[in-house]
């Protein structure tokens, strides 16, 4: 497999974990107010809201667990980072001002889907 293809395989397989966690938070009435969010210093796969409480998913999808779990991807650094950039998005970005704020995990593993709530 040449690199583009596992470049554009990966992508997919992202796109398709980003799906179904969003179709996830959906279910439970929340509402999806931003997917893929970039600024200069990096992205934001998922922001959701109930309400005024809005919830920032990071969402890891793995084919198998050969490289590890895909929540053990979210290192204290990664963590830091996704602080900030929820912090931006809220600055510049939020509709209403947050009344709570949560950092959930997305794992998906093999096509099953399990989210940490309040993850860090």
């Amino acid at each position: 497999m040449q690199g583009s293809e596992r470049a554009s395989r990966a992508r997919a397989l992202g796109v398709g974990g980003e799906d179904m966690a969003a179709a996830w938070y959906s279910a439970r009435g929340y509402e999806v107010v931003a997917r893929n969010w970039r600024c200069r210093e990096g992205e934001l796969d998922l922001v959701v809201r109930y309400g005024r409480v809005f919830v920032f998913c990071e969402v890891k999808t793995r084919s198998s667990d050969a490289f590890g779990a895909p929540v053990e991807a979210i290192t204290r650094a990664k963590q830091v980072r996704l602080r900030h950039l929820a912090a931006r998005w809220l600055e510049d970005e939020a509709p209403v001002q947050a009344r709570q704020i949560r950092f959930d995990v997305a794992s998906v593993l093999a096509g099953v889907l399990e989210v940490m709530e309040g993850a860090f």
